[in-house]
């Protein structure tokens, strides 16, 4: 039976996938010189969800690390995700 918690999960799992996989890309056009992804559709995908995936890229393909504002808005978003976080469980508990 599906519940909430694993469509969630999965839906999460499926995003931050994604997430890594426009990193990756953005990355060899990047060395290839083509054409890029945007960094705000970058910064989208963080937004709704993807920001571990995001961070994981980051680190695993050596991209985007000194970008900015690339870095300052990602870390943004992940702070505010954080919170929201925190105060979920908090208010929940």
């Amino acid at each position: 039976m599906l519940t909430l918690p694993l469509v969630a999960g999965a839906a999460l799992l499926v995003l931050n996938s994604c997430t890594m996989a426009c990193f990756w890309h953005d990355k060899r056009r990047a060395i290839a010189g083509g054409r890029r992804v945007p960094e705000r559709d970058l910064l989208a995908l963080a937004l709704l969800g993807g920001s571990p995936g995001a961070l994981l890229a980051r680190r695993l393909f050596r991209h985007k690390t000194r970008k900015e504002p690339f870095s300052t808005q990602l870390f943004v978003i992940v702070a505010l995700q954080a919170g929201a976080a925190t105060g979920s469980l908090l208010a929940f508990h």
